[in-house]
């Protein structure tokens, strides 16, 4: 039960939004036991976001999981994302955070897991 949240100061065209999301189910495979399946993703173009005093292209990744994974496991999503960054929206990858958020208590379909 991942989810990913992108917030960049660059515009998503409609067709680089859908393969964004597409490379993003692929990536969180990163994490065993995670998948596409439950993955939700959100995306927040055009954010006012200033990173090192200038507005040039940036991303700030807000990524949640059910549960726990490995700094390894982390690490390699880490560098899937920026990857996907830079191939579809150009952003450098030293411009782009991402931070993790694991919980035991996710709430779906009307109850907690």
């Amino acid at each position: 039960m991942p989810f990913i949240n992108v917030k960049t100061n660059c515009s998503i065209e409609k067709e680089s939004e859908e393969r964004i999301k597409t490379k993003l189910g692929m990536a969180i495979t990163a994490i065993p036991g995670k998948s596409e399946t439950w993955l939700m993703v959100g995306m927040e173009s055009d954010y006012t976001l200033y990173y090192r005093g200038t507005s040039e292209p940036a991303a700030m990744v807000e990524v949640s999981i059910y549960g726990n994974a490995s700094s390894n496991a982390l690490g390699t999503l880490t560098s899937h994302i920026t990857g996907i960054l830079t191939d579809e929206l150009g952003i450098s990858s030293d411009r782009v955070y991402v931070s993790y958020m694991s919980t035991d208590d996710w709430g779906w379909n009307g109850s907690n897991l």
